[in-house]
């Protein structure tokens, strides 16, 4: 068991691990990846105030997310083809986060079905949901998510259109992929994998494949894909959404202020700052930039979560200090997954847990719960001064 002190840790070992393809999925952005580098880039650039001689015993991580109690406030987030970077993925992630103490989102786009993980777990998780044209499967999608016991949907709203990823075109990672001899032969030396993947039943989109009208098989899937966004989105699709659902409802993929407002006015419970991992609109603000203005124009009335960048406990520290109530983790927990399977993504939570804990103790702050503003330093301009076009 090699030692693994820090994420990067088990993102050398899943890149060895996985085949390239699926590497490259989870570690790309769109287009040149500007926002994708910009989400890590940035949290750098705010620094820690350290304080001493107070109290540091008695801690805690523990925290809420939309009235649930968490171990730490942060969840797994939806993450598509989780079960191709190891067999059986969003079990392995899923059973890991309810040991752990911590929500797991699943993405429609999983290629475990929601009836998989629910036959796997004993605690509800949450079902990530796209905005898709037709209505018929929307609605079915969602009261299969209650037989499940879904306790919230997660509707991400930034994904009307793919944005254009290039490794992806490149590596032929499509609904269903698209093998090329430069893949195939790489597939051909990740011999652990390989097995993994054999002994699986699971390994095309289980939420889509024999549910949605006219995919009977993974061929058959390529075309639906292309047709299945909703290009004519609007705030009243998505309270139409809400109604359908009848429970909680998180709205992933905000970035604007505005944008908050009308998600606080559509009922939201939750909205996620997210520009999804840099993966749409390229050239836009990392999310740890852009939180602080929704903090200020709706965080008194809605429940702000956060993602996009956060590879560690100290990136986690410093969202929640800027008025995050809670974050998560996607590629962070993947590349445990990738690395060590189920005990890889409870790794990459003790690792995270481990340096918010230690941090929050060294800049004073014994309850997570109190962190805020006066833990940072944040250099003049980081908000930016912008003006619009």
């Amino acid at each position: 068991m090699p030692v693994i002190t820090e994420i990067a840790d088990l993102k050398r070992i899943y890149k060895r691990r996985v085949p390239k393809m699926f590497y490259d999925y989870a570690e790309s952005g769109s287009y040149t990846e500007q926002t994708f580098r910009a989400n890590t880039e940035d949290f750098a650039k705010i620094l820690l105030k350290q304080k001493v001689a107070v109290d540091m015993s008695g801690r805690s991580t523990e925290s809420t997310m939309i009235g649930e109690k968490v171990s730490m406030p942060v969840g797994l987030a939806p993450v598509g083809l989780t079960g191709m970077q190891s067999a059986d993925g969003e079990i392995k992630a899923a059973r890991a986060a309810e040991k752990f103490g911590v929500p797991f989102t699943l993405s429609t786009m999983s290629i475990c079905s929601i009836e998989d993980v629910a036959a796997h777990t004993t605690k509800p998780f949450w079902f990530q949901v796209y905005t898709l044209k037709d209505e018929d499967f929307m609605r079915r999608l969602f009261e299969r998510a209650r037989a499940a016991n879904c306790s919230a949907i997660v509707i991400t709203v930034d994904l009307q259109l793919l944005g254009q990823r290039h490794k992806d075109l490149k590596n032929g990672l499509s609904a269903p992929p698209k093998f090329t001899l430069k893949s195939m032969a790489n597939l051909a030396t990740k011999v652990g994998w390989g097995l993994e993947m054999l002994g699986t039943k699971r390994r095309f989109f289980g939420n889509i494949v024999g549910h949605a009208k006219g995919v009977t098989d993974p061929s058959s899937l390529s075309s639906w894909t292309a047709e299945a966004f909703d290009l004519t989105l609007d705030w009243k699709r998505i309270a139409r959404f809400k109604e359908m659902w009848g429970g909680k409802v998180i709205l992933k993929g905000i970035m604007d202020a505005e944008d908050a407002k009308m998600a606080l006015s559509v009922g939201a419970d939750a909205i996620v700052v997210s520009n999804h991992g840099g993966r749409q609109l390229d050239g836009a603000l990392s999310s740890i930039r852009a939180l602080p203005r929704i903090v200020d124009a709706v965080g008194d009335k809605v429940e702000i979560h956060m993602d996009s960048g956060i590879r560690s406990g100290q990136d986690v520290l410093k969202a929640l200090a800027l008025g995050a109530k809670a974050t998560y983790v996607g590629r962070s927990f993947v590349y445990g997954l990738g690395a060590m399977g189920e005990a890889g993504v409870t790794k990459s939570l003790e690792v995270i847990r481990k340096e918010l804990d230690i941090t929050m103790a060294l800049c004073g702050e014994r309850d997570v719960k109190a962190l805020g503003r006066h833990n940072l330093l944040i250099p003049k301009g980081f908000e930016g001064d912008w003006q619009d076009g």
